[in-house]
Protein backbone atom coordinates (compact mmCIF):
# COMPACT_ATOMS: atom_id res chain seq x y z
CA UNK A 1 0.00 0.00 0.00
CA UNK A 2 1.21 3.46 -0.69
CA UNK A 3 1.69 5.67 2.12
CA UNK A 4 2.29 9.73 1.96
CA UNK A 5 5.11 10.86 3.69
CA UNK A 6 6.67 14.61 3.79
CA UNK A 7 10.06 15.11 2.75
CA UNK A 8 11.26 15.84 6.45
CA UNK A 9 10.38 11.89 7.36
CA UNK A 10 11.70 10.67 4.27
CA UNK A 11 14.93 13.40 3.06
CA UNK A 12 16.12 14.86 6.53
CA UNK A 13 17.54 18.63 6.14
CA UNK A 14 21.53 17.56 5.54
CA UNK A 15 21.87 21.72 5.48
CA UNK A 16 23.09 22.11 9.20
CA UNK A 17 22.57 25.83 9.62
CA UNK A 18 26.14 28.05 10.01
CA UNK A 19 27.77 26.18 7.27
CA UNK A 20 28.16 27.72 4.06
CA UNK A 21 30.09 26.34 0.93
CA UNK A 22 28.60 28.95 -1.51
CA UNK A 23 30.62 31.06 -3.10
CA UNK A 24 30.14 34.69 -1.76
CA UNK A 25 28.42 37.43 -3.94
CA UNK A 26 29.59 40.72 -4.36
CA UNK A 27 25.53 41.72 -4.59
CA UNK A 28 23.64 41.69 -1.34
CA UNK A 29 20.45 40.22 -1.27
CA UNK A 30 17.50 38.31 0.19
CA UNK A 31 18.92 34.92 0.65
CA UNK A 32 15.51 32.27 0.34
CA UNK A 33 15.31 29.50 2.54
CA UNK A 34 15.52 26.24 0.27
CA UNK A 35 14.97 26.00 -3.44
CA UNK A 36 13.63 23.28 -5.45
CA UNK A 37 14.20 22.32 -8.50
CA UNK A 38 12.31 19.74 -10.37
CA UNK A 39 13.70 18.25 -13.49
CA UNK A 40 17.30 17.61 -13.66
CA UNK A 41 18.88 18.69 -17.20
CA UNK A 42 20.83 21.34 -17.62
CA UNK A 43 17.91 24.34 -17.32
CA UNK A 44 17.91 22.71 -13.05
CA UNK A 45 21.54 22.31 -12.98
CA UNK A 46 22.48 26.03 -14.49
CA UNK A 47 19.93 27.09 -11.78
CA UNK A 48 21.99 25.41 -9.17
CA UNK A 49 24.86 26.77 -10.03
CA UNK A 50 23.65 30.33 -10.38
CA UNK A 51 21.67 30.25 -6.94
CA UNK A 52 25.45 29.66 -5.59
CA UNK A 53 27.56 31.46 -7.87
CA UNK A 54 25.67 35.04 -8.06
CA UNK A 55 22.49 34.29 -5.36
CA UNK A 56 24.63 33.64 -2.25
CA UNK A 57 22.65 30.36 -1.43
CA UNK A 58 24.29 27.45 -0.20
CA UNK A 59 24.57 24.47 -1.99
CA UNK A 60 22.28 22.37 0.82
CA UNK A 61 19.76 24.60 0.54
CA UNK A 62 19.11 23.49 -3.17
CA UNK A 63 17.10 20.20 -3.88
CA UNK A 64 16.94 18.61 -7.63
CA UNK A 65 14.49 16.27 -8.32
CA UNK A 66 14.80 13.87 -11.33
CA UNK A 67 12.89 10.71 -12.51
CA UNK A 68 15.70 9.27 -14.25
CA UNK A 69 18.76 7.84 -12.23
CA UNK A 70 20.83 9.96 -13.60
CA UNK A 71 21.38 14.06 -14.61
CA UNK A 72 21.94 15.83 -17.39
CA UNK A 73 18.41 15.34 -19.56
CA UNK A 74 18.60 15.71 -22.86
CA UNK A 75 22.56 15.70 -22.56
CA UNK A 76 23.26 11.98 -22.19
CA UNK A 77 25.66 9.74 -23.26
CA UNK A 78 25.89 6.47 -22.15
CA UNK A 79 26.86 2.57 -22.82
CA UNK A 80 30.09 0.98 -23.66
CA UNK A 81 32.54 -0.79 -26.09
CA UNK A 82 30.88 -3.74 -25.49
CA UNK A 83 27.04 -3.34 -25.52
CA UNK A 84 27.44 -0.44 -27.75
CA UNK A 85 27.76 3.19 -26.99
CA UNK A 86 24.47 5.68 -26.66
CA UNK A 87 23.72 9.10 -28.11
CA UNK A 88 20.36 9.99 -28.15
CA UNK A 89 21.36 13.84 -29.31
CA UNK A 90 23.70 15.96 -30.01
CA UNK A 91 24.27 19.88 -29.38
CA UNK A 92 26.47 22.02 -31.13
CA UNK A 93 27.76 25.11 -29.57
CA UNK A 94 28.95 28.40 -31.35
CA UNK A 95 30.69 31.75 -29.84
CA UNK A 96 27.73 33.64 -29.21
CA UNK A 97 26.48 31.21 -26.63
CA UNK A 98 26.97 34.06 -23.79
CA UNK A 99 25.05 32.28 -21.28
CA UNK A 100 26.85 29.05 -21.78
CA UNK A 101 30.47 30.21 -22.17
CA UNK A 102 29.35 32.46 -18.65
CA UNK A 103 28.38 29.64 -16.70
CA UNK A 104 30.79 27.08 -17.42
CA UNK A 105 33.46 29.87 -16.92
CA UNK A 106 33.42 29.25 -13.87
CA UNK A 107 32.61 25.03 -13.85
CA UNK A 108 36.38 23.03 -13.79
CA UNK A 109 36.96 20.57 -15.97
CA UNK A 110 36.91 16.74 -14.49
CA UNK A 111 40.63 17.53 -14.19
CA UNK A 112 40.43 20.43 -12.14
CA UNK A 113 43.19 21.63 -14.96
CA UNK A 114 40.71 24.80 -16.49
CA UNK A 115 37.47 25.80 -16.62
CA UNK A 116 34.81 23.95 -19.29
CA UNK A 117 34.57 27.29 -21.38
CA UNK A 118 38.86 27.23 -21.08
CA UNK A 119 38.75 23.50 -22.48
CA UNK A 120 35.76 24.26 -25.12
CA UNK A 121 37.15 27.54 -26.76
CA UNK A 122 41.24 25.85 -26.47
CA UNK A 123 39.69 22.58 -28.35
CA UNK A 124 37.93 24.05 -30.92
CA UNK A 125 41.67 26.49 -31.90
CA UNK A 126 43.03 23.16 -32.08
CA UNK A 127 40.73 21.47 -34.44
CA UNK A 128 38.39 23.57 -36.08
CA UNK A 129 34.96 22.96 -37.89
CA UNK A 130 35.82 23.22 -41.67
CA UNK A 131 33.48 20.59 -43.67
CA UNK A 132 34.72 19.50 -46.75
CA UNK A 133 31.21 16.92 -47.38
CA UNK A 134 28.74 18.93 -45.93
CA UNK A 135 26.53 17.46 -48.29
CA UNK A 136 27.40 13.81 -49.92
CA UNK A 137 25.71 12.67 -53.42
CA UNK A 138 25.93 9.30 -55.10
CA UNK A 139 28.83 8.79 -52.67
CA UNK A 140 30.44 11.93 -53.73
CA UNK A 141 31.45 14.31 -51.01
CA UNK A 142 30.82 18.07 -52.39
CA UNK A 143 32.62 20.74 -50.91
CA UNK A 144 31.18 24.17 -49.78
CA UNK A 145 27.89 23.42 -52.26
CA UNK A 146 26.07 26.70 -53.50
CA UNK A 147 23.23 27.21 -51.51
CA UNK A 148 20.68 27.35 -55.02
CA UNK A 149 18.13 29.69 -53.89
CA UNK A 150 15.94 31.59 -56.41
CA UNK A 151 15.53 35.48 -55.80
CA UNK A 152 12.16 34.74 -54.40
CA UNK A 153 13.35 32.56 -51.51
CA UNK A 154 15.83 35.22 -50.55
CA UNK A 155 13.06 38.03 -50.84
CA UNK A 156 11.08 35.91 -47.98
CA UNK A 157 14.30 35.11 -45.52
CA UNK A 158 15.30 38.74 -45.96
CA UNK A 159 11.06 39.41 -44.86
CA UNK A 160 11.14 36.94 -42.18
CA UNK A 161 14.60 38.61 -40.61
CA UNK A 162 12.15 41.76 -39.83
CA UNK A 163 9.17 40.54 -39.38
CA UNK A 164 7.14 41.16 -36.52
CA UNK A 165 6.64 37.53 -34.99
CA UNK A 166 2.67 38.78 -34.35
CA UNK A 167 2.35 39.06 -38.16
CA UNK A 168 4.02 35.19 -38.63
CA UNK A 169 0.96 34.05 -36.41
CA UNK A 170 0.74 30.09 -35.63
CA UNK A 171 1.99 29.90 -39.62
CA UNK A 172 3.86 27.07 -40.76
CA UNK A 173 7.45 27.16 -42.92
CA UNK A 174 6.00 26.06 -45.86
CA UNK A 175 2.85 28.79 -45.76
CA UNK A 176 6.15 31.24 -46.43
CA UNK A 177 7.85 29.65 -49.03
CA UNK A 178 7.04 28.40 -52.49
CA UNK A 179 7.62 24.64 -52.71
CA UNK A 180 11.02 24.59 -55.03
CA UNK A 181 12.42 26.27 -52.11
CA UNK A 182 12.41 22.79 -49.71
CA UNK A 183 14.84 21.41 -52.82
CA UNK A 184 17.69 23.52 -52.20
CA UNK A 185 20.89 22.60 -51.34
CA UNK A 186 20.46 25.74 -48.54
CA UNK A 187 17.30 24.27 -47.40
CA UNK A 188 19.10 20.63 -47.08
CA UNK A 189 21.55 21.90 -44.60
CA UNK A 190 19.97 24.23 -42.64
CA UNK A 191 16.98 22.29 -41.80
CA UNK A 192 19.26 18.97 -41.23
CA UNK A 193 21.56 21.29 -38.99
CA UNK A 194 18.97 22.36 -36.96
CA UNK A 195 16.29 19.46 -37.49
CA UNK A 196 13.59 21.74 -39.14
CA UNK A 197 10.64 20.41 -41.02
CA UNK A 198 8.61 22.48 -43.71
CA UNK A 199 5.61 21.88 -41.28
CA UNK A 200 7.16 23.53 -38.19
CA UNK A 201 6.91 26.97 -37.07
CA UNK A 202 7.33 30.31 -39.39
CA UNK A 203 8.28 31.76 -36.06
CA UNK A 204 11.02 29.89 -34.77
CA UNK A 205 12.18 29.60 -38.68
CA UNK A 206 12.64 33.23 -38.22
CA UNK A 207 14.42 33.45 -34.73
CA UNK A 208 17.15 31.09 -36.44
CA UNK A 209 17.75 33.20 -39.29
CA UNK A 210 17.80 36.06 -37.12
CA UNK A 211 19.73 34.20 -34.55
CA UNK A 212 22.38 33.00 -36.56
CA UNK A 213 22.70 35.32 -39.40
CA UNK A 214 26.46 36.01 -38.43
CA UNK A 215 26.85 32.05 -39.67
CA UNK A 216 25.02 31.96 -42.98
CA UNK A 217 28.61 32.83 -44.70
CA UNK A 218 30.27 29.88 -44.36
CA UNK A 219 27.25 28.02 -43.34
CA UNK A 220 28.04 25.42 -45.98
CA UNK A 221 31.65 24.75 -44.54
CA UNK A 222 29.83 24.81 -41.08
CA UNK A 223 32.35 27.51 -39.64
CA UNK A 224 32.02 28.88 -36.65
CA UNK A 225 30.66 25.45 -35.20
CA UNK A 226 32.21 24.37 -31.83
CA UNK A 227 32.56 21.13 -30.34
CA UNK A 228 33.42 19.85 -26.93
CA UNK A 229 36.40 17.32 -26.43
CA UNK A 230 34.00 14.51 -25.34
CA UNK A 231 30.05 14.21 -26.00
CA UNK A 232 28.13 16.63 -23.83
CA UNK A 233 27.45 14.39 -21.31
CA UNK A 234 31.53 13.75 -20.28
CA UNK A 235 32.47 17.46 -21.00
CA UNK A 236 29.69 19.54 -20.16
CA UNK A 237 26.91 17.85 -17.64
CA UNK A 238 29.52 15.69 -15.15
CA UNK A 239 32.03 18.72 -14.85
CA UNK A 240 28.82 20.61 -13.65
CA UNK A 241 27.19 17.88 -11.60
CA UNK A 242 30.92 17.37 -9.31
CA UNK A 243 30.61 20.90 -9.05
CA UNK A 244 27.07 20.65 -7.45
CA UNK A 245 27.90 18.33 -5.36
CA UNK A 246 30.98 19.32 -3.79
CA UNK A 247 28.87 22.64 -3.33
CA UNK A 248 26.47 20.37 -1.41
CA UNK A 249 23.56 20.26 -3.62
CA UNK A 250 21.07 17.35 -2.35
CA UNK A 251 19.82 15.44 -5.64
CA UNK A 252 16.79 12.97 -5.15
CA UNK A 253 17.30 10.84 -8.46
CA UNK A 254 14.55 8.03 -9.54
CA UNK A 255 11.66 10.77 -7.89
CA UNK A 256 9.26 11.71 -9.80
CA UNK A 257 7.29 14.52 -9.30
CA UNK A 258 3.36 14.42 -9.77
CA UNK A 259 1.57 17.55 -8.93
CA UNK A 260 2.27 21.35 -7.66
CA UNK A 261 -0.37 22.17 -5.11
CA UNK A 262 -0.67 25.36 -6.10
CA UNK A 263 -2.38 28.52 -3.45
CA UNK A 264 -3.86 31.43 -4.09
CA UNK A 265 -4.31 34.41 -2.31
CA UNK A 266 -5.02 38.07 -2.86
CA UNK A 267 -4.77 37.21 -6.88
CA UNK A 268 -1.15 35.73 -5.88
CA UNK A 269 0.03 32.57 -6.84
CA UNK A 270 2.38 29.98 -4.90
CA UNK A 271 3.39 26.76 -4.94
CA UNK A 272 2.62 25.04 -1.23
CA UNK A 273 3.60 21.38 -1.92
CA UNK A 274 5.65 19.60 -4.04
CA UNK A 275 3.99 16.12 -4.60
CA UNK A 276 6.29 12.93 -5.94
CA UNK A 277 6.37 8.91 -6.44
CA UNK A 278 9.60 7.23 -5.57
CA UNK A 279 9.51 3.47 -5.09
CA UNK A 280 6.04 3.27 -5.56
CA UNK A 281 5.42 5.41 -2.61
CA UNK A 282 3.68 8.68 -2.51
CA UNK A 283 5.04 11.99 -0.69
CA UNK A 284 5.49 15.86 -0.57
CA UNK A 285 7.95 19.03 0.38
CA UNK A 286 6.55 21.39 2.38
CA UNK A 287 7.26 24.80 0.56
CA UNK A 288 7.75 27.52 3.21
CA UNK A 289 6.77 31.38 2.47
CA UNK A 290 10.43 32.06 1.35
CA UNK A 291 11.16 28.69 -0.50
CA UNK A 292 11.36 29.04 -4.40
CA UNK A 293 10.78 26.56 -6.83
CA UNK A 294 11.76 26.21 -10.42
CA UNK A 295 9.81 23.62 -12.96
CA UNK A 296 11.34 22.29 -16.09
CA UNK A 297 8.51 22.21 -18.31
CA UNK A 298 7.89 19.23 -20.54
CA UNK A 299 10.78 17.28 -22.38
CA UNK A 300 12.09 16.46 -25.66
CA UNK A 301 13.51 13.30 -24.94
CA UNK A 302 10.06 12.11 -23.31
CA UNK A 303 9.36 8.17 -24.16
CA UNK A 304 12.62 7.59 -25.80
CA UNK A 305 13.01 3.72 -26.48
CA UNK A 306 15.98 1.95 -27.93
CA UNK A 307 16.21 -0.74 -30.73
CA UNK A 308 19.54 -2.84 -31.30
CA UNK A 309 21.14 -4.45 -34.35
CA UNK A 310 18.18 -6.87 -35.19
CA UNK A 311 15.36 -4.98 -33.86
CA UNK A 312 13.61 -1.43 -34.35
CA UNK A 313 12.96 1.07 -31.33
CA UNK A 314 8.87 1.27 -30.57
CA UNK A 315 7.07 3.62 -29.60
CA UNK A 316 5.00 2.34 -26.87
CA UNK A 317 1.06 2.37 -27.35
CA UNK A 318 0.88 4.70 -24.46
CA UNK A 319 3.71 7.08 -24.69
CA UNK A 320 5.71 7.41 -21.05
CA UNK A 321 4.92 11.30 -20.50
CA UNK A 322 5.36 12.06 -17.24
CA UNK A 323 7.05 15.57 -17.83
CA UNK A 324 4.29 16.23 -19.78
CA UNK A 325 1.38 15.25 -17.51
CA UNK A 326 2.81 17.33 -14.63
CA UNK A 327 2.86 20.66 -16.75
CA UNK A 328 -1.09 19.59 -18.30
CA UNK A 329 -1.60 19.19 -14.50
CA UNK A 330 -0.35 22.99 -13.56
CA UNK A 331 -1.53 24.34 -16.78
CA UNK A 332 -5.19 23.01 -16.19
CA UNK A 333 -7.77 26.10 -16.32
CA UNK A 334 -4.98 28.65 -16.19
CA UNK A 335 -4.00 30.53 -19.03
CA UNK A 336 -0.48 32.12 -17.92
CA UNK A 337 1.30 28.46 -17.01
CA UNK A 338 0.85 27.58 -21.39
CA UNK A 339 -0.42 24.87 -23.28
CA UNK A 340 1.48 21.70 -23.37
CA UNK A 341 -1.17 20.17 -25.77
CA UNK A 342 0.47 22.06 -28.48
CA UNK A 343 3.16 21.10 -28.44
CA UNK A 344 2.85 16.72 -26.86
CA UNK A 345 0.07 15.96 -28.95
CA UNK A 346 1.05 15.76 -32.49
CA UNK A 347 4.32 13.20 -32.09
CA UNK A 348 3.92 12.56 -35.78
CA UNK A 349 5.12 15.53 -36.44
CA UNK A 350 7.57 15.89 -33.89
CA UNK A 351 9.36 12.24 -33.72
CA UNK A 352 12.41 11.44 -35.13
CA UNK A 353 15.20 8.80 -34.94
CA UNK A 354 18.72 9.07 -34.54
CA UNK A 355 21.42 6.12 -33.60
CA UNK A 356 24.86 5.47 -32.40
CA UNK A 357 27.40 3.23 -33.98
CA UNK A 358 30.19 1.70 -32.27
CA UNK A 359 32.88 -0.06 -34.34
CA UNK A 360 35.61 -2.37 -33.08
CA UNK A 361 38.41 -0.67 -35.50
CA UNK A 362 38.81 2.25 -37.31
CA UNK A 363 38.27 1.10 -40.78
CA UNK A 364 35.34 3.09 -41.74
CA UNK A 365 36.63 5.80 -40.44
CA UNK A 366 39.78 5.99 -42.53
CA UNK A 367 37.36 5.44 -45.55
CA UNK A 368 35.24 8.04 -44.92
CA UNK A 369 38.32 10.48 -44.18
CA UNK A 370 39.58 9.36 -47.22
CA UNK A 371 36.35 10.24 -48.86
CA UNK A 372 35.60 13.40 -47.42
CA UNK A 373 39.43 14.93 -46.87
CA UNK A 374 38.32 15.57 -43.04
CA UNK A 375 39.59 14.01 -40.16
CA UNK A 376 37.43 12.70 -37.42
CA UNK A 377 36.00 16.05 -35.40
CA UNK A 378 37.07 17.87 -38.56
CA UNK A 379 33.89 18.12 -40.91
CA UNK A 380 30.77 18.13 -38.89
CA UNK A 381 26.94 17.15 -39.92
CA UNK A 382 27.31 15.36 -43.00
CA UNK A 383 23.64 15.17 -44.87
CA UNK A 384 22.37 12.89 -47.94
CA UNK A 385 20.35 14.75 -49.84
CA UNK A 386 19.11 12.32 -51.85
CA UNK A 387 18.34 10.18 -49.05
CA UNK A 388 14.23 9.18 -48.66
CA UNK A 389 15.26 9.45 -45.16
CA UNK A 390 17.03 12.53 -45.16
CA UNK A 391 19.83 10.99 -43.26
CA UNK A 392 22.87 12.77 -41.80
CA UNK A 393 25.83 11.39 -39.72
CA UNK A 394 28.77 13.16 -37.64
CA UNK A 395 32.18 11.40 -37.36
CA UNK A 396 33.29 13.69 -33.81
CA UNK A 397 37.08 13.42 -32.88
CA UNK A 398 37.67 10.28 -30.95
CA UNK A 399 37.55 8.87 -28.41
CA UNK A 400 34.43 10.10 -27.88
CA UNK A 401 33.09 9.11 -24.90
CA UNK A 402 35.64 8.82 -21.24
CA UNK A 403 37.11 5.28 -20.81
CA UNK A 404 36.54 4.53 -24.70
CA UNK A 405 38.91 1.61 -25.46
CA UNK A 406 41.83 2.30 -28.06
CA UNK A 407 40.61 0.98 -30.90
CA UNK A 408 37.08 1.96 -31.19
CA UNK A 409 35.00 4.44 -32.63
CA UNK A 410 31.83 5.90 -32.14
CA UNK A 411 29.68 8.28 -34.65
CA UNK A 412 26.08 9.50 -34.30
CA UNK A 413 23.67 9.97 -36.72
CA UNK A 414 19.34 10.56 -37.24
CA UNK A 415 16.92 11.17 -40.15
CA UNK A 416 13.89 13.37 -40.56
CA UNK A 417 11.86 11.67 -42.70
CA UNK A 418 11.14 8.22 -40.23
CA UNK A 419 7.92 7.43 -41.75
CA UNK A 420 9.03 7.53 -45.57
CA UNK A 421 10.85 4.09 -47.22
CA UNK A 422 14.78 3.33 -47.21
CA UNK A 423 16.61 3.89 -50.89
CA UNK A 424 18.03 0.39 -50.26
CA UNK A 425 16.54 -1.42 -47.62
CA UNK A 426 12.97 -0.54 -48.95
CA UNK A 427 11.37 0.17 -44.82
CA UNK A 428 10.25 2.78 -42.84
CA UNK A 429 13.30 4.10 -41.08
CA UNK A 430 10.97 3.91 -37.73
CA UNK A 431 10.56 0.06 -38.97
CA UNK A 432 14.55 -0.30 -39.34
CA UNK A 433 16.79 -2.04 -36.80
CA UNK A 434 20.02 -1.35 -36.35
CA UNK A 435 21.76 -3.22 -38.79
CA UNK A 436 19.09 -2.03 -41.53
CA UNK A 437 20.03 1.55 -40.83
CA UNK A 438 23.76 1.24 -40.94
CA UNK A 439 23.14 -0.61 -44.50
CA UNK A 440 21.46 2.55 -45.82
CA UNK A 441 24.15 4.94 -44.52
CA UNK A 442 26.87 2.43 -45.97
CA UNK A 443 24.85 2.65 -49.38
CA UNK A 444 24.61 6.15 -49.40
CA UNK A 445 28.05 6.76 -48.72
CA UNK A 446 29.07 4.68 -51.64
CA UNK A 447 30.77 1.86 -49.92
CA UNK A 448 28.66 -1.54 -50.85
CA UNK A 449 32.18 -3.65 -50.84
CA UNK A 450 33.17 -3.48 -47.48
CA UNK A 451 29.56 -3.24 -45.88
CA UNK A 452 29.45 -7.08 -44.96
CA UNK A 453 32.31 -6.88 -42.96
CA UNK A 454 31.49 -3.33 -41.07
CA UNK A 455 27.95 -4.60 -40.31
CA UNK A 456 29.67 -7.76 -39.06
CA UNK A 457 31.92 -5.79 -36.72
CA UNK A 458 29.52 -2.88 -35.28
CA UNK A 459 26.71 -2.39 -32.92
CA UNK A 460 24.29 0.69 -34.17
CA UNK A 461 21.72 1.29 -31.56
CA UNK A 462 18.50 3.37 -33.09
CA UNK A 463 16.46 5.94 -30.57
CA UNK A 464 12.90 6.58 -31.62
CA UNK A 465 12.19 10.36 -29.68
CA UNK A 466 8.64 10.71 -29.84
CA UNK A 467 8.59 14.45 -28.97
CA UNK A 468 12.44 15.43 -29.87
CA UNK A 469 11.50 18.40 -32.13
CA UNK A 470 7.58 19.40 -30.21
CA UNK A 471 9.46 22.83 -29.48
CA UNK A 472 9.33 23.53 -33.22
CA UNK A 473 5.25 23.34 -33.90
CA UNK A 474 3.77 25.74 -34.94
CA UNK A 475 2.36 27.91 -31.58
CA UNK A 476 0.76 31.01 -30.75
CA UNK A 477 1.49 34.07 -27.85
CA UNK A 478 0.96 32.37 -24.55
CA UNK A 479 1.10 28.65 -25.79
CA UNK A 480 4.91 28.80 -24.03
CA UNK A 481 4.31 30.52 -20.83
CA UNK A 482 6.73 33.37 -18.80
CA UNK A 483 9.74 32.50 -16.76
CA UNK A 484 8.24 33.71 -13.88
CA UNK A 485 4.43 34.59 -14.80
CA UNK A 486 3.06 37.38 -13.64
CA UNK A 487 1.01 37.20 -10.13
CA UNK A 488 3.79 34.24 -9.04
CA UNK A 489 5.21 34.61 -6.28
CA UNK A 490 7.82 31.89 -5.83
CA UNK A 491 7.29 29.94 -9.12
CA UNK A 492 9.54 30.21 -12.50
CA UNK A 493 9.46 27.52 -15.15
CA UNK A 494 12.80 26.88 -16.77
CA UNK A 495 13.78 24.58 -19.87
CA UNK A 496 13.19 24.25 -23.64
CA UNK A 497 9.12 25.07 -23.09
CA UNK A 498 9.12 28.66 -21.45
CA UNK A 499 9.17 31.88 -23.20
CA UNK A 500 12.29 33.88 -24.11
CA UNK A 501 12.02 36.42 -26.67
CA UNK A 502 14.65 36.70 -28.74
CA UNK A 503 16.60 33.21 -28.30
CA UNK A 504 15.83 29.92 -30.20
CA UNK A 505 15.08 26.38 -28.78
CA UNK A 506 16.28 23.72 -29.29
CA UNK A 507 19.50 24.70 -27.76
CA UNK A 508 21.81 24.44 -24.71
CA UNK A 509 22.11 28.18 -24.61
CA UNK A 510 17.89 28.55 -24.34
CA UNK A 511 17.95 26.03 -21.52
CA UNK A 512 20.64 27.94 -19.52
CA UNK A 513 19.24 31.36 -19.97
CA UNK A 514 16.03 30.17 -19.08
CA UNK A 515 17.80 28.98 -15.67
CA UNK A 516 19.84 32.69 -15.71
CA UNK A 517 16.54 34.46 -16.03
CA UNK A 518 14.70 32.53 -13.64
CA UNK A 519 17.61 33.13 -10.80
CA UNK A 520 17.47 36.68 -11.09
CA UNK A 521 13.66 37.25 -11.35
CA UNK A 522 13.11 35.31 -8.25
CA UNK A 523 15.69 36.32 -6.10
CA UNK A 524 15.37 40.13 -7.25
CA UNK A 525 19.09 40.49 -8.00
CA UNK A 526 19.70 43.46 -9.96
CA UNK A 527 21.56 42.01 -12.92
CA UNK A 528 20.08 40.67 -16.09
CA UNK A 529 21.80 37.23 -18.46
CA UNK A 530 23.71 38.25 -21.31
CA UNK A 531 21.48 39.98 -24.01
CA UNK A 532 21.37 37.46 -27.20
CA UNK A 533 23.63 38.66 -30.14
CA UNK A 534 22.10 40.52 -32.62
CA UNK A 535 23.81 40.28 -35.74
CA UNK A 536 21.51 41.16 -37.66
CA UNK A 537 22.13 44.87 -36.63
CA UNK A 538 25.37 44.87 -37.84
CA UNK A 539 25.75 45.63 -41.54
CA UNK A 540 29.05 43.37 -42.35
CA UNK A 541 27.44 40.90 -41.06
CA UNK A 542 24.09 41.10 -43.15
CA UNK A 543 26.47 42.17 -46.15
CA UNK A 544 28.04 38.90 -45.81
CA UNK A 545 25.27 36.85 -45.47
CA UNK A 546 23.91 38.95 -48.96
CA UNK A 547 26.94 37.83 -50.71
CA UNK A 548 26.18 33.82 -49.22
CA UNK A 549 22.49 33.50 -49.81
CA UNK A 550 23.25 34.91 -53.75
CA UNK A 551 26.00 32.18 -53.88
CA UNK A 552 28.49 35.42 -55.10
Amino acid sequence: MESAMSSDDRFPDTCARGDDDSIISSEPNIRPGKVYLVGGGIASMAAAAFLIRDGDVRGCDITIIESRITLGGSLDGAGSATTGYVLRGGRMLESKYLCTFDLFGSIPTLDGDKTVTDEILDWNKTLQTSAKSRLVRGGVALTAPKFGLSEGDIATLSRLLVEPEGMLGNTSIADQFRPTFFHTDFWFMWCTTFAFQPWHSAVEFKRYIVRFVHMVDGFSRLRGILRTVYNQYDSMVRPLEKWLRDHGVVFHLDTSVTDLDLVEQDQVTAVGQIRYLRNGVTGMFRIDHDDLVMVTLGSMTEGSTLGDMEHSPQIAPFVQDESWALWRKVAAGRNDFGRPSVFANHIEQSKWVSFTVTLNDFALLHRIRDMTGNVPGEGGLMTFPESNWLASIVIPHQPHFLGQPDGVAVFWGYGLSVDSLGNSVGKPMSECSGREILKEILYHLGFKIEMGAVLDAAICIPCMMPYITSQFLSREHGDRPEVVPLGTRNLAFIGQFCELPEDVVFTVEYSIRSAQTAVYQLLDLQRAPPPVYHGAFDPSVLFKAFVALHDL
